[in-house]
């Protein structure tokens, strides 16, 4: 059983912290109190603040010798991430506070691999909390009443908090016999053909995680590599690449493809959706787009085509992650189309675009033993696009252990 790591700032809000100390150990788990406080040294910590900066890369004068607040609270988060990350008596991260506690723990927390408990009771819970959740299994609970005293109804909230945090430590999930290999893939409405097939050829002796490529999707999928929770990625809509660089609302971060990168999973990867820049309504669509070539997909979603200029920056930006990549890869370019809308007669098709996409990729490859480009002349969705996505994951998946 692992321990509760209760972490705040025990210069302000210590006696809150101690409070949640005392109800995990109540509940019969193992407590560990961290103080992350940038003003000074507060009670009750068994982790005193001092201990927590030394983890910073340039020790700890980079996070306890700075006069401006920002800079001290992000630089003990960089502090806090390298802790947590460096215990392996971790059972689940419980963290109290406002705005500036909230920001610096949650940072911490995405860290972590997905499945470990991770709550945070924040002022801010109840309103926009993608900023700290991001792609990850992290649960936040509104405080109610800011963290500032206990009273009435603080000690029921963090109670209950540390009850859940003290339950989740105590009961962790035991694995299953049934548990299969699991492999993530990402899909588009525009690839949804191609996917479907892939999910039925695999059948299964896979279990397979598809994810919605909306940007959180992708990030969502490298965070469970990072985690150890894939044995593979299909990566058949790179979409987001897109978003990220013409400006969409559906945009990667500069980190797409780095779980792979880092990783050495096998993977299998292609160029759907490219083809296209996400917007909202036809209404929101940016003053410099609105005479580009737009397809209105529903009433919020409105599509812009690449052009071969941009599909040339997106077949670099992809090229230049995979030629980083160690582990086995192959990828695929299919040639007559790389969505629904890019074959032929369909409002997108543009073989010059996806000419310039594919020479990007081509003129940018760096051969290696364990990555191979293959061109398919087919379409994305097409039935031996699908097969051959399948064969050469089957290839590379059961000889992994080559690279």
């Amino acid at each position: 059983m692992g321990k509760v790591f209760i972490v705040g700032t025990c210069d302000t809000k210590s006696a809150e912290l101690n409070y949640a100390k005392e109800v995990v150990l109540l509940a019969g788990a193992d407590a560990v109190l961290v103080d992350v406080g940038t003003l000074g040294e507060g009670a009750g910590a068994n982790v005193r603040s001092r201990e927590v900066a030394e983890f910073h890369p340039e020790g700890a004068a980079a996070v306890l010798g700075q006069t401006d607040r920002g800079t001290a609270v992000s630089a003990m988060a960089k502090a806090l991430t390298a802790f947590l990350k460096s215990r392996d008596d971790v059972g689940a991260v419980l963290g109290l506070g406002g705005t500036g506690n909230t920001a610096l723990v949650t940072e911490a927390m995405r860290a972590l691999p997905i499945g470990l408990p991770k709550l945070m009771v924040s002022t801010v819970a109840s309103g926009n909390v993608a900023p700290y959740v991001g792609p990850n299994d992290l649960t936040m609970m509104y405080s109610v009443v800011d963290v500032a005293g206990l009273n009435a109804i603080s000690r029921r909230v963090i109670g209950n908090a540390a009850n859940a945090a003290a339950g989740m430590a105590r009961n962790p999930i035991p694995t299953s016999s049934d548990d299969r290999p699991g492999i993530g893939m990402t899909m588009f409405g525009v690839t949804t053909p191609c996917v479907t097939q892939v999910r039925e050829m695999l059948g299964e002796m896979h279990e397979i995680y598809v994810f919605h490529a909306t940007g959180v999707g992708g990030q969502s999928m490298e965070k469970l590599a990072d985690s150890g929770l894939l044995q593979g990625v299909i990566d058949v809509t790179t979409t987001e690449v897109a978003d990220l660089l013409v400006g969409g609302v559906f945009p990667a971060t500069e980190d797409r493809f780095g779980a792979v990168i880092r990783t050495g999973l096998p993977y299998v990867g292609s160029v759907g959706a490219v083809d296209m820049v996400n917007f909202g309504a036809r209404e929101t669509v940016p003053a410099p787009f609105r005479d580009r070539r737009l397809h209105v997909h529903n009433a919020q979603v409105t599509l812009m085509r690449t052009t071969p200029e941009e599909n040339g920056r997106i077949g670099a930006f992809i090229v230049e992650r995979l030629n980083r990549m160690q582990g086995p890869v192959r990828f695929l370019l299919p040639l007559h189309g790389v969505s629904v809308i890019d074959a032929a007669g369909q409002p997108f098709h543009h073989p010059e675009a996806d000419a310039a996409l594919f020479a990007a990729i081509r003129d940018g490859w760096r051969d290696a033993p364990n990555r191979r480009l293959i061109e398919i002349d087919a379409h994305i969705n097409s039935p031996e696009f699908a097969a051959a996505l399948v064969a050469n994951f089957h290839d590379i998946h059961t000889s992994r252990r080559e690279f």
